[in-house]
């Protein structure tokens, strides 16, 4: 089992390091993504006080992707304006729902994750990318 969890850990690390820019930011979306699902799964059992720590600790790695993504906008390009603003409105959903503890504004923030990076899939296919 142990075998079996360092080797997936290994793969996922070369998968990282190999990874191309267009491609790490997929990664960084499903990453957002996956931290949300984590976060709303523990905000159903929200009774039990280890969930709480777990729904918290999974929204502030999602909150920190989105910073992440803010700070690399290259601002001499208008549509990074755009962006921002896409991603203040996420960021405001995040901290939100975290707050609260609410799994309809969690869902927003997640839904609105998964348009960005469908929307990122869909440009990395019309570059070529995959």
């Amino acid at each position: 089992m142990i075998y079996n969890q360092n080797m997936a850990q290994q793969y996922n690390r070369n998968k990282v390091l190999t990874a191309s820019p267009a491609e790490l930011t997929l990664l960084l979306y499903e990453g957002a993504i996956k931290f949300c699902n984590i976060a709303a799964v523990a905000i159903e059992k929200k009774y039990i006080k280890k969930d709480i720590e777990k729904a918290h600790t999974n929204i502030v790695k999602a909150e920190l992707i989105i910073e992440e993504f803010q700070a690399s906008l290259n601002h001499k390009y208008s549509v990074a304006e755009d962006f921002d603003k896409i991603y203040n409105y996420i960021y405001g959903l995040l901290v939100e729902a975290n707050m609260k503890k609410d799994l309809d504004i969690l869902e927003k923030a997640t839904e609105e994750l998964r348009g960005m990076r469908d929307t990122w899939k869909e440009v990395m296919k019309r570059a070529g990318n995959k």
